[in-house]
């Protein structure tokens, strides 16, 4: 699967006491790749929110949740960031307040 280079805002959610700031180094159709400061166990659930900017989607920003699982973890870069790879099991397009992308398409279709 192709990989796209995007460094993008994202939270990776474990459960609801467990959530990380973080960024994406990369994302494919089916995988992401991000960054945490320790690693997590092959297998492990996860959920990824991320936002892309306008002038990703030419449109406004657009909010996406993967529901994901760890798959590989790499070794602890020298600032202990652990690259973390997991693959995207299901997603949903996030509402946010100016709008979401399938609003915008539709606008878009409409003009």
């Amino acid at each position: 699967m192709r990989r796209f280079d995007m460094r993008l805002p994202a939270v990776v959610r474990l459960d609801p006491n467990n959530e990380f700031h973080t960024e994406t180094q990369n994302v494919s159709a089916r995988g992401v790749f991000f960054y945490l400061d320790r690693p997590l166990p092959a297998g492990t659930p996860c959920e990824v929110t991320l936002t892309f900017p306008p002038h990703i989607t030419l449109t406004d920003a657009v909010r996406v949740r993967f529901t994901a699982r760890v798959i590989r973890v790499e070794s602890p870069l020298p600032s202990l960031r652990v690259g973390t790879a997991a693959m995207i099991e299901d997603y949903e397009f996030l509402r946010s307040g100016g709008g979401d992308f399938l609003s915008a398409l539709q606008r878009g279709a409409e003009n």
